[in-house]
C-alpha cells in the first residue's frame, strides 16, 4: 500500500478507506449523484452501524434490513433503497467470483491493466468510467503496479490530470478536481448550445 487515502475529510472514514478494500469499492459504487466526500463516507457509516463490514453479511443480509441501515441518518446516499440493492449485488459479485476477497480483483493471477480493468466492468454498478476511475485510484494512490494500468485507466490515469477521486490527495488537489468537472459541464453545456 501507499499512503493514506485521504478523500473524506473525515480521518476515521479515510482510514477504513485506506484500510479495508471493500469500503473502498463501495466507496466508488456509491459515487454518484452525490458529492465524492459523501459518497467515500458511506463505507465507515455503514461499518459503524454494522460492527464492521463483512462481505458475505452484505451479501447475504435481508434487503430490507439493508436500506434501512443505509438509510438511517445521516444516510449512508440519497438513494439508500437502490444503494443498498447496489451494494448487496456488489458484495454478492465479490463471493461468487472472488470468494469474498475484495483484493483479488487486481492481485489474482497477477493481471494487467486491460484485466484489472475487465473485471471491474464486470461488478454490478460499475459501467467503463467509474472501473476507469477506480482503476487509476488503484494505480495513483494504493500502489497498483499491473503493466498497462494508466493506459487501460484512459484520460484518468494521466499524472496530474486531477479528474477524479483518483488525483485528490488533500484539500487543493479536491479543489483542482471539482474546477476541471465544471469546466467540463460548461464545455458540454456550450457545446449543445
Amino acid at each position: 500500500m501507499t499512503e493514506d487515502l485521504h478523500i473524506t475529510g473525515d480521518d476515521a472514514a479515510d482510514e477504513l478507506l485506506s484500510e479495508d478494500p471493500l469500503a473502498l469499492l463501495i466507496g466508488m459504487l456509491l459515487d454518484q449523484q452525490i458529492a465524492m466526500e459523501t459518497a467515500f463516507s458511506g463505507p465507515k457509516k455503514l461499518a459503524d452501524r454494522l460492527g464492521g463490514l463483512d462481505v458475505r453479511q452484505l451479501a447475504t443480509m435481508d434487503p430490507d434490513r439493508l436500506t434501512e441501515v443505509c438509510r438511517t441518518p445521516p444516510a449512508v446516499h440519497r438513494y439508500p433503497g437502490s444503494m443498498a440493492g447496489r451494494i448487496q449485488a456488489l458484495c454478492a459479485a465479490l463471493v461468487e467470483d472472488y470468494d469474498g476477497d475484495t483484493a483479488a480483483l487486481w492481485t489474482r493471477g497477477d493481471p494487467d491493466g486491460r484485466e484489472v480493468l475487465r473485471r471491474l466492468k464486470a461488478l454490478p454498478g460499475f459501467g467503463p468510467q467509474k472501473a476507469q476511475i477506480f482503476l487509476a485510484l488503484l494505480g495513483k494512490q494504493r500502489g497498483l503496479t499491473a503493466p498497462g494500468w494508466r493506459e487501460a485507466a484512459g484520460a484518468y490515469g494521466e499524472e496530474g490530470a486531477y479528474r477524479s477521486v483518483a488525483d485528490i490527495v488533500d484539500p487543493g488537489s479536491l479543489t483542482k478536481v471539482r474546477e476541471t468537472k465544471r469546466a467540463a459541464k460548461a464545455a458540454a453545456k456550450a457545446a449543445k448550445a
